[in-house]
C-alpha cells in the first residue's frame, strides 16, 4: 500500500502532524498507532482534563520552560506558539481558560473535549488511522520509505514522521537508530520523591504554597507548590526540580537529601520574635503562626525542633527558637527513590537535537523522515509544555511535508 505520509504513533504530537498536512494539502496520510488507544496521554493528563498548554505568549519567555530544548525551540514557538494553540483549537470549536498558575484548559474540563476536536479534525481531513498496528522496520530504497508491522502488513511512502512518545522511546528510538541517528538514553524526567520521614507522614495530601527546594551538593532549586503525599513530597515545585536534574539524579540513583524552606516569602524570625513578645502566655502548638503552614504541618515541625506540645512562647528558649527557625527555612529530607507524577510520564532523551531542522523537524541525516514529541531529547517542566512542543513540532513536520 502506498501513502504519501505515514505516521508513526497515534499521540498529540502525532495526530497533529497528520492533520496539519492532511488540512494544507491533498496528500493522503495514516497514522499506525501500536496499542489499541489513540491519544493516551492526552486522555490522562491534567488529571484527565488535559493541559493543553500554558498562558506564556513570548516566545524565548516560553523556551525557557523546557531543560532539553530550550534553544532549539525559540525558532519554532515565533512560528507557532501558545497563541497559535489557543487559535487553533478556537477555530475547531475548543475554548481554552486559564487558570492562576498559568495552565490552559479546555472550558469543559474534560480531555475527551481534546481527544474529540483531534479524531473530528483528523477524520475531517481525511487521515487514514489503523490501531493495534505497531511498526517493527523502516527501510528507505531508491527515495522512498518500506515500512513492516507486527501485524506483517507492508507500506510504502514518501516522508514518514516517527512521533512514538517517551514512554514508548524503545520503539520509536530502535526505528530512529536503525535509520542511523544518534540516540541519548531515555531518562525519567518528572517524578515525585519517595521520603519516609516522621515530619510528613499521615499528612498526606496537605499542600504548602510558596516552597524552595534545594538538592544538596548541587546547583538545582526550585521554587513553587509542594504537596505531600503517602510516599513523599510532589507538586509543580518538587516536579520542576525533577525535569531540571533529570540526568544528574539519575545519576546519583535517586538518593540524595533536598532541603525545604517552608517560607521563602515570610520572615520566620520575626514572626517568632513577634510571638515570644506578644503571645507569651499562648502554647506554641495552639494554632501556627503562618498562613500558608496548616497546624497539622506546624505541629510536626515543632516535634522536630524539640518544643514540648505544652511549651508557651515565653517559655521559648533561644536555642529551641533557633531550632524551629531551621525546621522552617531549611527542613531536610533524604530521597530514597523516585514515583512516577500520577499516571503521566514523561522522559528526557531520544533523538539527538543537532541531527535534526528545527524550521522543519527534517531529519538532517535522512531526507523524507521527520521527527515530533518527546521521542527526541526534548522536555517540558510541569504545566502543559509538553503538548505544546507536541503541538509546534506538529505543525512544523506537517507544514512541510503539505509543502513538499
Amino acid at each position: 500500500m502506498f501513502v504519501d505520509l505515514i505516521v508513526v504513533g497515534g499521540g498529540a504530537a502525532g495526530f497533529f502532524s497528520a492533520i496539519t498536512c492532511a488540512e494544507h494539502s491533498d496528500k493522503s496520510v495514516l497514522i499506525l498507532e501500536k496499542t489499541s488507544q489513540l491519544l493516551q496521554k492526552v486522555k490522562i493528563s491534567g488529571g484527565g482534563r488535559c493541559n493543553v498548554t500554558h498562558e506564556c505568549f513570548e516566545p524565548r519567555e516560553l523556551s525557557r520552560n523546557y531543560p532539553r530544548g530550550e534553544k532549539s525551540l525559540i525558532g519554532p514557538f515565533h512560528r507557532f506558539g501558545a497563541a497559535d494553540t489557543v487559535e487553533w483549537f478556537a477555530s475547531h470549536g475548543v475554548t481554552l481558560k486559564t487558570e492562576a498558575d498559568g495552565r490552559m484548559f479546555p472550558d469543559t474540563d474534560s480531555s475527551q473535549t481534546i481527544i474529540d476536536t483531534l479524531l473530528g479534525a483528523a477524520d475531517a481531513a481525511g487521515v487514514r488511522i489503523h490501531t493495534s498496528e505497531g511498526v517493527i522496520s523502516i527501510v528507505k530504497n531508491d527515495g522512498l520509505f518500506e515500512l513492516e508491522t507486527e501485524t506483517g502488513n507492508t507500506y510504502t511512502a514518501t516522508s514518514v514522521l516517527i512521533a512514538t512518545g517517551g514512554t514508548r522511546l524503545a520503539a520509536g528510538a530502535k526505528l530512529a537508530a536503525s535509520l542511523g541517528h544518534r540516540l541519548l538514553p531515555a531518562t525519567p524526567s518528572l517524578f515525585t520523591f519517595k521520603i519516609s520521614d516522621p515530619r510528613l507522614h499521615e499528612l498526606s495530601g496537605l499542600s504548602v504554597n510558596p516552597t524552595e527546594a534545594k538538592i544538596q551538593q548541587s546547583k538545582l532549586q526550585s521554587r513553587g507548590p509542594l504537596l505531600i503525599t503517602h510516599w513523599g513530597v510532589s507538586g509543580p515545585g518538587i516536579l520542576k526540580i525533577s525535569a531540571w536534574g533529570a540526568r544528574e539524579l539519575a545519576e546519583r540513583d535517586y538518593r540524595f537529601d533536598v532541603s525545604v524552606n517552608w517560607l521563602p516569602d515570610d520572615d520566620p524570625a520575626a514572626a517568632i520574635a513577634a510571638g515570644r513578645r506578644d503571645e507569651a502566655k499562648r502554647q506554641l502548638s495552639s494554632r501556627s503562626p503562618f498562613a500558608t503552614i496548616p497546624k497539622r504541618l506546624w505541629l510536626r515541625l515543632l516535634i522536630a525542633a524539640g518544643i514540648p506540645d505544652t511549651m508557651t512562647w515565653s517559655q521559648l528558649s533561644k536555642v529551641q527558637a533557633n531550632q524551629l527557625l531551621d525546621q522552617l527555612t531549611n527542613s531536610t529530607f533524604a530521597v530514597n527513590g523516585k514515583s512516577t507524577n500520577k499516571d503521566e510520564f514523561v522522559t528526557c532523551g531520544g533523538v539527538s537535537l543537532d541531527e535534526i531542522n528545527f524550521k522543519t523537524m527534517e531529519s538532517k541525516l535522512v531526507p523524507g523522515l521527520y521527527f515530533a514529541g518527546e521521542v527526541i531529547d526534548v522536555d517540558g517542566i510541569t504545566g502543559g509544555f509538553n503538548f505544546q512542543n507536541a503541538w509546534t513540532n506538529g505543525f512544523h513536520a506537517g507544514s512541510d511535508i503539505a509543502a513538499r
